[in-house]
């Protein structure tokens, strides 16, 4: 008999703390704080923007660059063999 009563004062405690939990929830202040956050969440993202584009820029700069050493090795071997032909 004493286990119903627990669960019986379990399920109305989790009653009234849901209803609770809802009015704090759609609050005024509550909807504060979810503008404040949401805002945070904004900025954050701007700023992982910008470093994501500064990567790829990088990114660029370095496959430029690299592909300038490939080909200049490139022309170096092709003027090697030349070389070694003539000789």
């Amino acid at each position: 008999m004493m286990k119903h009563y627990v669960r019986l004062a379990c399920f109305v405690g989790g009653a009234l703390f849901g209803s609770a939990g809802v009015k704090l929830l759609t609050s005024k202040d509550a909807k504060k704080a979810y503008t404040h956050i949401t805002a945070a969440g904004l900025r954050m993202k701007d700023s992982v923007m910008e470093t994501v584009t500064c990567v790829q820029e990088n990114a660029a700069d370095i496959l430029a660059s690299a592909k300038d050493i490939n080909e200049a090795r490139a022309a170096k071997e092709a003027e090697a063999q030349v070389e070694g032909q003539e000789a």
